[in-house]
């Protein structure tokens, strides 16, 4: 009895039918948008000046060489997802404004002491929202109180 050939299901280098492959991964480096960058009140991006804005170009570019794992798992301590319901009313409020109420969570980068810069996750990109220079979105007590 003659062997059969055994069928790839992959599609050929020459076939025209367009292949789609999405993964997603914290291996991924991340990458930023800026389309959904708030410029009004409150945690707007408008009134931050030129110096700080250079500190958190700084920040972004620095993160840029670390995949999300070593963003978000080594270094969970300054940065981490927060649930959508566990952030302050105002910003919920103003998640529903924007139409971005259906997300799960959100991602808080931390700039230095208090500041976060704010945005929704997109497998690895970051829509980057709101910059939060009092920690004003996710209130928490000082850990020296």
């Amino acid at each position: 009895m003659a062997k059969r050939p055994k069928v790839s299901h992959q599609l050929k280098a020459d076939s025209r039918t367009p292949r789609t492959v999405v993964q997603t991964s914290n291996n991924d480096r991340p990458s930023w948008r800026f389309g959904m960058l708030q410029m009004v009140d409150p945690y707007g991006w408008h009134t931050i000046e030129r110096d700080k804005l250079k500190d958190i170009h700084n920040k972004l570019v620095e993160l840029e060489s670390l995949d999300w794992n070593e963003i978000l798992i080594a270094r969970k301590y300054w940065n981490h997802t927060i649930r959508k319901d566990q952030i302050c009313k105002d910003a919920q409020d103003r998640l529903e404004q924007i139409s971005q109420d259906d997300i799960d969570e959100l991602v808080s980068l931390r700039l230095q002491s208090r500041e976060r810069v704010w945005g929704i996750r997109d497998q690895s990109t970051l829509r980057l929202l709101w910059w939060d220079p009092d920690h004003l979105v996710y209130p928490t007590e000082p850990s020296n109180t």
